[in-house]
């Protein structure tokens, strides 16, 4: 079985996105220097994912994320999947994360991305 490995792409001129993935990144130091995940500004590589059908705005709109098998992960599921390795907060990922809660889970951070997108739109952050 390959070492697990997460490149999580995220949008640096989102001020909420980029502090939010801050503070993930500085409680998975210890993942980030073993290579188990890393973190990657789409705005220095706008065409990054694609290859995978997601446009620089996709990935502006909801976090993105390929596994050591190269599967794109998006949204919620990229939330979840960095939970489930970061110290305590697997059993959040668990409870998010399980088959009666996805669906609403997705819903939720759905509408969040959207109009977290919108508001970055407005204030001029491209």
């Amino acid at each position: 079985m390959p070492a697990r490995h997460l490149t999580v792409w995220y949008n640096t001129r989102c001020p909420v996105c980029d502090a939010g993935i801050d503070w993930q990144r500085n409680k998975l130091l210890a993942a980030v220097r073993a290579g188990a995940i890393s973190f990657k500004d789409i705005n220095e590589q706008t065409d990054a994912l694609a290859s995978y059908g997601a446009s620089l705005d996709d990935v502006r709109r909801r976090l993105h994320a390929t596994d050591e098998t190269g599967r794109l992960i998006v949204g919620a599921d990229v939330a979840i999947a960095i939970g489930q390795i970061t110290p305590g907060e697997g059993w959040l990922a668990a409870l998010v994360g399980n088959r009666l809660m996805l669906p609403l889970t997705r819903f939720a951070y759905d509408r969040f991305a959207d109009v977290l997108f919108a508001w970055n739109r407005r204030k001029g952050r491209w």
